[in-house]
């Protein structure tokens, strides 16, 4: 099985490792801040991608994002994308509430796993931002043909971009490496901050799960496991054990195994499916942490800010998060 954060088409061939942690001031990701546009003194800058170098000569005017969470990281930038791609389905301009009033104006809409050439064409962009993508060779080249893009690092095929590299190298193309540096920096600190505020957290161990329509899997490996383990958290190393599905990312578990998922805290989420198919399994109810009350099954916005895995999402996460974890880690 693979582990899917969309749809079953995505799942069944895209890797999304959504490394991540929170919001691009460390305050409360609710308030929503005016990013500033760089000036055109930046440049001309090099970004080193998986393709080579790619140099950007002057400050780009008209931007196409559609790597996931790119578009939502340039408008933390002050850039406003013409053209976007909604990876999770948000609808309207295809972000999540937390970035809900960055858009001066909606962008064109654009697919994801197959995205339209002409219709990106059209919006006569001078760059583009495919960063957290599948490193395709054949999407690179189209993508190029049409005006710079600036696509996956060495190492991140398969969305396995980090996100300390998709926000260096986001930041670097739009002429602000040095807000880019604050971002993570205050992302690192509101982690800290949390963490030293729960001592009870450190060494505990925790297992991400989750159900698709073709069955159970836990994440290794993933931006998902690392947000828990930025608070102090460990990876239930009985997942370790197991082979890892050729996506890197993630272990497949039997229904009859569930007890594999077992750890001192358990979070679970449904992806396509009702969130009951979860809550209401029998296997799951017979694992010691669900019957101790070690579990968190989350769904709705606060699975999608989980997944994206941008600054401003996770920093959503963690909010929304902190409290259910309290309860569940006595």
């Amino acid at each position: 099985m693979r582990l899917r954060a969309i749809s079953a088409a995505i799942l069944a061939t895209a890797a999304l490792s959504l490394a991540g942690c929170s919001s691009s001031d460390g305050g409360n990701s609710n308030e929503t801040s005016t990013p500033t546009a760089a000036s055109g003194d930046a440049y001309p800058v090099s970004i080193d991608t998986k393709f080579g170098s790619v140099e950007i000569t002057e400050q780009p005017q008209r931007i196409v994002a559609l790597g996931w969470g790119d578009a939502e990281l340039a408008l933390a930038f002050g850039a406003q994308p013409v053209g976007a791609s909604d990876w999770l389905e948000f609808g309207g301009e295809g972000v999540g509430p937390w970035a809900e009033g960055l858009y001066d104006e909606a962008p064109e809409i654009i697919g994801t796993l197959d995205p339209s050439y002409e219709a990106i064409a059209e919006l006569e962009p001078d760059l583009i931002l495919d960063v957290r993508s599948s490193g395709d060779q054949e999407r690179y080249d189209r993508l190029s043909s049409i005006a710079t893009t600036v696509g996956v690092p060495e190492g991140g095929d398969s969305w396995l971009a980090t996100r300390d590299q998709q926000v260096e190298m986001i930041s670097s193309a739009l002429g602000q490496p040095e807000e880019g540096q604050a971002l993570l920096d205050d992302l690192a600190q509101t982690f800290t901050d949390a963490k030293e505020a729960h001592p009870e957290w450190e060494g505990k161990t925790i297992t991400v799960a989750t159900r698709t329509s073709e069955g159970w899997g836990a994440y290794v490996n993933d931006g998902r496991v690392d947000f828990f383990e930025n608070l102090g958290f460990e990876q239930n190393p009985t997942l370790l054990d197991l082979p890892v599905n050729d996506n890197g990312w993630s272990v497949s578990v039997s229904g009859e195994e569930l007890e594999l998922l077992d750890a001192d805290l358990l979070v679970g989420f449904p992806i396509y499916i009702d969130k009951t198919e979860i809550t209401e399994d029998a296997g799951w109810q017979m694992i010691p942490a669900v019957e101790d009350g070690r579990s968190i099954v989350i769904d709705g916005d606060l699975s999608t800010a989980f997944s994206l895995g941008t600054p401003a999402s996770l920093e959503y996460a963690l909010d929304e998060f902190t409290p259910l974890i309290e309860d569940a880690v006595q």
